[in-house]
């Protein structure tokens, strides 16, 4: 048995089809608004502030265009494979074609850090917008039911509520997923269209100096901190077993939904420093919501309240297609004997992962209901750019390795740009704090003990190789 045994193309299209398959029922469209309503949400409603006022600065705008390169190399690479390989799983399984089980096995435990955590933050942050909201129109929701132990209260009950109910969206089926996401999406882009018609107007050049007040340091830090606000273009990829046709549309959902988003963050982070002064945004009323608290400072109040519906819309299509992810991650990484085959069982009427969905509902739920978002929310970003790092060397390694496979859509300038995109998302990595490395290393290692104590006793593959041994 070798754990670096690869994965034949051919045999990982082949177990789509029948009763384990999921059913195809998506255009380049769905997939490209799956894109924005995975992209547009936290980052751009929340991080923005955190990331001027601490890190960029004005230059926050660069900030912004370094984290889009390094996903648009990596999106690049998605595309490639996401052509190759319309199989569910996303990197996971492109990783399991290119360079092995072993490589396939820890960005599948990277996936399942960066979605499961994704899912718990965003679940609380939907809730604080949520009750602050609803505070406003006079309902006052009490602490106890609003706030994790640690913040002193008894449960998040509104974080637990929501993730029941993409929960129950998601058990329902992909395509009524998908259009409920389109109208959030519609919604949520109206409403940052609106930020900028409203604000553009109220710029003050003298509001960009100094540009760059923390140096290009900080502009990298703050790089790695917005780089939240692109997760989620590589849950389109997850998608690609559910798409009519994946060859052509997921490529064009990639990279659509990736350069839709970059110019909208690169418009509104250039309006929002040249409205408010960059270190207003470091005061607690500022950080929370600073694209309404923009609107607020210039008067313009109701503006200021459809951001915050546009935020919670926006947030809930996040929290919708990062718990997608999870589950088709799981289900793909069950169904090749990694984890218990629980999580690859597929219902017979709806052909969507039933059990996966209910299992990542209660454990994203407990977590939301229960942690406070500063420990939930550290640990995302390196899950997600440990991935992107090993999905581009794997584009480099089997266009050695194999290139008579056919592809549909081919990353141009390789090996240069996949080059490019491992070291860019390697960059943004030792950007991190120490403490979040120091917790990676744990998850990894607890991975480690997960891959050679159950999963390669129970891999499919390993199992066939002792049978033809």
């Amino acid at each position: 048995m070798s754990i670096f045994q690869t994965k034949a193309i051919a045999n990982l299209v082949e177990e789509t089809q029948g009763k384990q398959g999921l059913k195809k029922a998506l255009g380049a469209l769905d997939l490209t608004l799956l894109g924005i309503g995975a992209i547009i949400g936290t980052g751009i409603f929340v991080l923005t502030g955190v990331a001027a006022a601490n890190y960029s600065g004005p230059a926050l705008v660069i900030s912004f265009i370094l984290s889009g390169l390094a996903c648009g190399f990596a999106a690049l690479c998605y595309a490639e494979f996401a052509s190759m390989v319309p199989v569910a799983g996303s990197a996971y399984t492109y990783g399991y074609a290119a360079l092995g089980e072993f490589w396939a096995w820890i960005i599948g435990w990277d996936l399942i850090l960066e979605y499961g955590l994704a899912v718990a933050t965003v679940a609380i942050g939907w809730s604080g917008y949520a009750v602050n909201l609803l505070g406003n129109l006079g309902v006052h929701l009490p602490k106890a039911l609003t706030l994790a132990p640690m913040d002193g209260g008894i449960v998040n009950l509104p974080a637990i509520l929501i993730i029941a109910l993409v929960a129950w969206l998601l058990y329902s089926g992909v395509q009524q997923t998908s259009r409920l996401n389109g109208i959030i999406v519609a919604i949520k882009v109206a409403v940052v269209l609106l930020f900028i018609v409203l604000a553009v107007g109220h710029v003050k050049p003298v509001n960009w100096h100094p540009f760059m007040p923390f140096g290009f340091k900080g502009v990298l830090s703050g790089a790695a901190v917005i780089f939240f606000a692109y997760i989620g273009f590589d849950a389109v990829s997850t998608a690609a077993e559910e798409t009519r046709r994946p060859q052509k549309d997921v490529p064009r959902g990639i990279l659509f939904s990736l350069l839709i988003c970059t110019v909208l963050y690169i418009i509104v982070s250039a309006i929002l420093t040249g409205v408010v002064k960059f270190s207003i945004f470091g005061r607690p009323e500022a950080a929370s919501a600073p694209v309404a608290y923009a609107l607020q400072q210039i008067g313009i109040h109701w503006g200021a309240a459809l951001v915050s519906v546009g935020a919670i819309c926006g947030i809930t299509s996040v929290l919708v297609v990062m718990a997608y992810g999870q589950t088709r991650v799981l289900f793909a990484m069950s169904r090749d004997g990694l984890l218990p085959k629980i999580f690859s069982k597929v219902s017979e009427r709806r052909k969507t992962p039933a059990t996966s969905t209910v299992l990542v509902a209660i454990v994203t739920a407990v977590t939301a209901g229960f942690l406070p978002i500063n420990i939930v929310a550290e640990m995302t970003n390196i899950g997600t750019l440990a991935a992107f790092v090993i999905v581009c060397v794997a584009v480099i390694v089997l266009r050695y390795k194999r290139p008579d496979l056919e592809r549909p859509f081919k990353a141009p300038l390789v090996p240069v740009l996949p080059a490019l995109g491992a070291i860019c998302c390697t960059i943004l990595i030792a950007s991190l704090q120490p403490a979040t490395l120091i917790r990676f290393a744990v998850w990894f290692a607890i991975g480690m003990v997960v891959y050679f104590g159950y999963s390669i006793r129970h891999s499919e593959l390993q199992q066939g190789a002792k049978k033809t041994a």
